[in-house]
């Protein structure tokens, strides 16, 4: 069993920056490929962002040059940095990993973009 459990979502102007936390329980982290979606209301859930267990990073088209995954293996926790937030940033954050066939999610964080 993995726990995936998010945190670091709010209210932030257009323009500005978040950090949003994994924190996952065991070594997961650092053996697995590990990603970041968002759901926004009304819409299909998506991909934003995927940092595999040999480090190698991928992000959708638009969150390229203004979003960064990293993890840190000792805190065994994954983030997702948020700068240049534009409205259509705002969704839920979920943070997702799959071990040992089956897949796991957190319960998201909010990110809302508004002025």
């Amino acid at each position: 069993q993995v726990r995936l459990v998010e945190s670091g979502g709010g209210l932030v102007q257009p323009g500005g920056s978040l950090r949003l936390s994994c924190a996952a329980s065991g070594s997961v982290v650092s053996r697995s490929n590990m990603k970041w979606y968002r759901q926004a209301s009304g819409k299909e859930r998506e991909l934003v962002a995927t940092i595999s267990s040999d480090g190698q990073t991928n992000y959708t088209d638009s969150v390229k040059g203004r979003f960064t995954i990293s993890r840190d293996w000792p805190r065994n926790a994954v983030y997702l940095q948020l700068n240049s937030v534009q409205e259509g940033d705002t969704a839920r954050y979920y943070c997702n990993t799959r071990w040992r066939g089956r897949e796991f999610w957190g319960q998201g964080t909010q990110v809302t973009v508004s002025s």
